[in-house]
């Protein structure tokens, strides 16, 4: 079996380190991950400016572009083969309910998954990496029940439909993490408000503000499971149609388009 890894924080990070040495004994594994950190970069792909590959003296290769850049130069000719599974993180901080949306952690898996191969996203629930090493332990422990589970090497005609999988981990001791547990995403509240700051030369400079708290964190989110002392697993989709409201706007497609020849 064959896993890429890549992530949003860096190749230098130590979440990506925990995660290739918690898996490089579960399968053939390969990192390629950003230079810089790349949080909240979602899907962006680099279109307009050239992107180069370098190797550490590690042995993780790494490119001046996004979480979905990595992917996708690994998967479109950097790596000459598919890989069985596709794994981003350890993210430096949780991923869970409208984070989902803006995470360069869950873009690089999910660039995967539009590849036609199964990903996961790791994130653990709190930044400053406490109890890394238990974050990768179980991970390895979710990638080794699920790697017997997906067929190897080209054979496209034995694949499945590939899944995407968002996971939590609580930065916890290992005897303090209850199992895993299957949420949907949960709610935040709108963002902080912007920070506003005065440069040298008398210019009004922006910074984003953090996440909101939580709003919707009932029982059955992914804010309550981790809460709860559990890593929290939600699966995840690409369709962003509602498709509950398609038929409500039939009428004024329709009303707008009365007057066409």
């Amino acid at each position: 079996m064959k896993i890429l890894i890549s992530n949003d924080d860096g190749y230098q990070a130590p979440g990506i380190v925990a995660l290739y040495e918690a898996l490089k004994g579960l399968a053939d594994v390969e990192v390629v991950a950003p230079e810089h950190n790349n949080s909240a970069k979602s899907n962006a792909l680099t279109l307009h400016s050239p992107l180069y590959v370098h190797r550490a003296a590690n042995g993780f290769r790494y490119v001046n572009g996004t979480p979905a850049d990595c992917v996708h130069i690994a998967l479109t000719g950097l790596l000459g083969y598919r890989p069985d599974l596709v794994v981003s993180g350890i993210n430096n901080g949780a991923n869970m309910g409208d984070d989902t949306i803006y995470s360069g952690t869950v873009g690089a898996a999910m660039e995967g998954y539009l590849f036609g191969i199964p990903a996961i996203a790791f994130s653990q629930t709190e930044r400053g990496w406490a109890h890394l090493e238990v974050a990768g332990q179980k991970a390895a422990e979710l990638v080794r029940h699920l790697l017997p589970t997906l067929p190897s090497g080209d054979d496209a005609g034995r694949r499945q439909a590939p899944w995407l999988l968002n996971v939590n981990i609580p930065c916890r001791p290992a005897e303090q993490i209850r199992g895993f547990k299957v949420a949907r995403l949960g709610r935040r509240h709108a963002a902080e408000q912007v920070i506003t700051q005065t440069n040298p030369r008398g210019e009004t400079m922006y910074w984003i503000g953090s996440a909101g708290p939580a709003k919707d964190d009932a029982e059955g989110t992914d804010f309550h499971a981790t809460a709860q002392g559990f890593a929290s697993i939600t699966p995840l989709q690409v369709d962003l149609t509602d498709h509950e409201r398609l038929a409500y706007w039939v009428p004024t497609a329709a009303a707008m388009g009365a007057g066409t020849p």
